[in-house]
């Protein structure tokens, strides 16, 4: 670049220059100096490529929003600003421009009024040409995170990452594994977010890069295992603002599942406090209203669940809803808090939100023990102790035995059963084994040789108590659970 800077440029060549500035800023790990850089490159580039000036204002808004306050507010509104400027959109407008569209209202004018817009771009995001996805793909799925599409969410961060797998662009493979990580945790598919969590580590180490800990944050998170969440979450806080923040929401999560709540409103407080990001931080304001409630802050709750209510209303789908009720039945009483339970569950029991229907189980039961309605209590608790068990949510899963004990209810132990845990590399080469790849195929996706494949899949066997490939469709459901040996 400075070689081609000190020759005679001409003024669409210097634009280029310093789109290429503000890119190499960007992956040297320089968010808050790259977005400004963009941003002017971008404008730079109006009146010689529309279609890449809209790109560029795309990529600054994203870098921009990961950088947090450090880039700081004027930036972001200024990208926005000068993107809302450019010329309408056509008829025929591209998947980019609806997307960039959406973006650039959120910080002006709020969810209400960026929502609609972010809901035909989620639409037209879902077969985007390969094309887009190499070059700004890993900002497509911010679209349906916004607008509180779970589905939507699972599927474009899926199809994604299966088209980097095979273009081989392994830059952008970790991005795109962290995003289906963190759908896969949401569902309740732990193994499957393990599995991602160590294959975007492999990518990572291979290219020399950094992988993104979002997916293995909220995993730990939700086990519930304080001394290996705590590892990942200290390591995590340490980082840029955008792996803090889900740090704090993670630590919220872990501390509402130990039931201590005070350390988890003040986690969750920091989850919330970063106004430049649309995407975490409205996750945990439902651990802040939890939390402070049970601490006995219904102000600060109050507050949170009038934040949560400005995203959840305008999306409308049953996990913004679902998550809006369950919270608003912590704050409410009598019939009205009974009847947004049920809303919740009802709600959540529509989606594949597994986690999130055995919580709001698990507070519907706590509310009706304190109600004093212990036959119903028991049956709901009952339901979200099944459920965090068979998921293996640990920490909540306790909380929901304490309270089935103190309705008088004797809560069975559940026998770990003979297995051995796999570890995740073993889990992940098990699933792709199942899958019906080869080891040399396997060992060229996870960057090991088919000789590592082959001890590990030993491993794998002499735990499941298999001795064929075979085996593994039924030691391995699709699910991701593994089945008990005879």
């Amino acid at each position: 670049m400075a070689t081609a800077e000190a020759g005679p440029l001409d003024e669409f060549q210097r634009a280029r220059v310093e789109l290429v500035r503000g890119q190499i800023t960007f992956a040297s790990g320089h968010g808050s100096d790259a977005a400004p850089l963009l941003l002017k490159a971008a404008r730079r580039l109006e009146p010689f490529d529309l279609e890449l000036a809209r790109e560029t204002y795309l990529i600054a808004w994203g870098v921009g929003n990961i950088a947090g306050h450090l880039t700081g507010r004027d930036v972001l509104l200024e990208i926005c600003r000068a993107a809302q400027a450019l010329p309408l959109l056509p008829d025929t407008a591209r998947p980019l421009d609806l997307l960039l569209d959406g973006l650039a209202l959120l910080p002006t004018d709020g969810h209400a009024a960026a929502t609609p817009a972010l809901q035909r771009a989620a639409r037209a995001l879902a077969d985007m040409p390969v094309e887009d996805v190499l070059r700004w793909g890993w900002m497509a799925q911010s679209a349906s995170v916004t607008v509180w599409d779970d589905e939507g969410w699972h599927a474009i961060c899926a199809r994604q990452a299966r088209l980097l797998r095979d273009t081989g662009a392994l830059a952008e493979l970790p991005i795109q594994l962290a995003g289906l990580g963190m759908a896969r945790s949401w569902m309740g598919d732990f193994a499957g977010a393990a599995a991602l969590a160590a294959e975007a580590d492999s990518v990572a180490a291979a290219t020399g890069s950094r992988s993104a800990p979002h997916a293995l944050l909220r995993l730990r998170a939700l086990q519930g295992r304080e001394a290996e969440a705590r590892a990942v979450i200290e390591q995590a806080a340490a980082g840029g603002p955008s792996a803090a923040t889900c740090a704090h929401w993670a630590a919220a999560v872990l501390y509402n599942g130990l039931a201590r709540y005070e350390e988890a409103a003040a986690s969750a407080r920091q989850a919330t406090s970063n106004t430049f990001d649309w995407f975490m931080p409205v996750r945990a304001l439902a651990e802040l209203v939890e939390a402070a409630t049970r601490a006995g802050d219904p102000g600060l709750a109050h507050d949170a669940l009038e934040r949560l209510a400005e995203t959840t209303q305008p999306a409308g789908t049953d996990w913004a809803l679902g998550i809006e009720a369950r919270s608003r039945a912590l704050l409410s009483e009598g019939v009205a808090a009974d009847e947004l339970y049920r809303e919740a569950t009802g709600r959540l029991g529509r989606t594949r939100l597994r986690p999130e229907l055995a919580r709001a189980h698990l507070l519907h039961g706590e509310w009706l023990r304190r109600e004093r309605r212990r036959v119903e209590a028991r049956e709901q608790l009952r339901t979200a102790h099944d459920l965090f068990t068979a998921i293996g949510m640990e920490a909540f899963a306790a909380r929901a035995a304490r309270e089935l004990a103190a309705t008088g209810e004797t809560v069975r132990k559940r026998s770990p059963g003979t297995r051995e845990e796999l570890t995740p590399q073993e889990r992940q080469i098990a699933r792709l084994a199942r899958d019906g790849l080869s080891n040399p195929e396997i060992g060229a996706q996870l960057f090991v040789s088919a000789r590592t494949v082959e001890w590990h899949l030993r491993n794998v066997f002499a735990k499941l108590g298999i001795t064929s490939r075979r085996q593994l469709r039924t030691a391995l459901p699709e699910d991701g659970r593994l089945a008990g040996r005879a």
